[in-house]
Parts: structure tokens; sequence; C-alpha cells
């Protein structure tokens, strides 16, 4: 390579190339991680609350079942997102 433009071209490209694969390696690697991780959040609540002495008043009752229908409703967001 004499011309010191055609390394510095090379150089760009292998750059560019390896921004793109790493940017969609990010992309498939985790996909909503947030939603994601709020939903593992929630199961380690609901688990949590199953394990709890049931002398709360009918309360630890009503969390279970409004963790349940917020598990249910991170699913729905979740799958929803993944049919765009």
């Amino acid at each position: 390579m004499n011309n010191p433009w055609k390394l510095v071209s090379l150089a760009l490209a292998v750059a560019l190339g390896a921004t793109l694969l790493t940017g969609a390696t990010d992309r498939t690697e985790e996909k909503q991680p947030h939603m994601r991780g709020a939903l593992n959040h929630l199961n380690q609540a609901l688990d949590q609350l199953q394990k709890a002495t049931a002398d709360k008043g009918g309360h630890r009752v009503k969390a279970i079942e409004l963790t349940k229908s917020a598990i249910s409703e991170v699913n729905a967001g979740i799958a929803f997102d993944n049919q765009r």
C-alpha cells in the first residue's frame, strides 16, 4: 500500500464495520433490559409475598393479586414491543 489514503480508507472501513457490528449485537443481545429487569423484580416480590405469613389483614393477598397483575402487564408490554 504505497498510497497513504488507501491505508486511511481501510482503517476507517474497519472501524465503521466494527461499530456497526457492535451496535447490532447490543440490540439482539438484550432486548428491553428495563422491562425484563422489572419483570425479574416483580417475580422476586411475588415469591417473597407468597412466603410471608398470612396475618396481614388481607393486604398481603391484595399485594399478591396486584403483583400478578403487574407481571401480566409487563409481559403484555414486552409482547407488544416484540411485534413491532
